[in-house]
């Protein structure tokens, strides 16, 4: 079975005049908006004709921090670190939330165990001398040498 032949395409110049190819109707005009206005425009486009801008979301602001209270964690943080620094640190703390009528319980720990600590460290201080100042008093006391006194071996010199 063949084919059969395509039918030749009219010449330009043809005397055989084509039929038109159908055009599309016209479209209809453009109605102003009569509904809500689209929100598929982009952000901080304007409003539709009509209609004010959205207003911003009312967020409560949270509330700034009392003075003293960073104070006081610091106070307390140094209380274990430094024991002397932290203890002046919350003293500070503990005045400003006074003023301020803010809870002091952080500033109050701090003062304790910074209070408590500096009281360890001086007592821990003056045994330290005392003991070194017993060494070298009894050096002094017997000169230069090994010397055992009492069970206790002590090289002066």
């Amino acid at each position: 079975m063949t084919n059969p032949p395509f039918p030749e395409p009219p010449a330009p110049d043809s005397s055989n005049p084509a039929t038109p190819p159908p055009t599309a109707p016209p479209a209809p005009p453009a109605a102003p908006p009569t509904g809500p206005p689209t929100w598929d425009a982009g952000p901080g486009a304007a409003p539709a004709a009509g209609y004010s801008a959205p207003a911003a979301p009312a967020y409560p602001q949270p509330e700034p921090s009392p003075p003293g209270r960073v104070l006081s964690i610091v106070g307390l943080v140094l209380a274990f670190v430094a024991a002397p620094i932290g203890l002046i640190l919350s003293i500070v703390a503990a005045v400003k939330l006074g003023k301020a009528g803010q809870p002091k319980g952080l500033a109050i720990a701090g003062i304790v165990v910074g209070a408590v600590l500096t009281i360890v460290e001086i007592i821990g201080i003056i045994l330290f001398i005392a003991f070194f100042a017993a060494i070298f008093g009894m050096c002094a006391e017997l000169g230069t040498g090994v010397w055992e006194v009492n069970g206790v071996t002590y090289t002066c010199g």
